[in-house]
């Protein structure tokens, strides 16, 4: 049986967010809730933004394995092969 220990708790409703509201006002106080409150914001506005340059930066990369890459030889040994033609066909 490989279920979830979470799986036991089921969603959280009201009553539960309720119990959860009343702790953190117990534990922080009223006086500092305004402060913790401000801080979480920050921190999770700064966590979207890594999260946003991590995705960022993946997508970047998978670009560049994607396109396909010229090389300078392959690029030279083209236009040796054009000249010729061009060399040949005057001739």
């Amino acid at each position: 049986m490989n279920t979830p220990i979470l799986a036991a708790f089921g969603p959280l409703g009201t009553p539960e967010l309720i119990i959860i509201a009343i702790l953190v006002l117990v534990l922080f106080g009223a006086k500092k809730l305004p402060t913790f409150a401000r801080s979480l914001g920050k921190s999770m506005g700064e966590f979207k933004r890594a999260r946003e340059e991590f995705e960022q930066e993946l997508h970047k990369a998978q670009d560049e394995a994607e396109r396909p890459s010229i090389d300078a030889n392959a690029t030279r040994s083209a236009s040796n092969t054009v000249s010729r033609e061009r060399d040949h066909q005057d001739a």
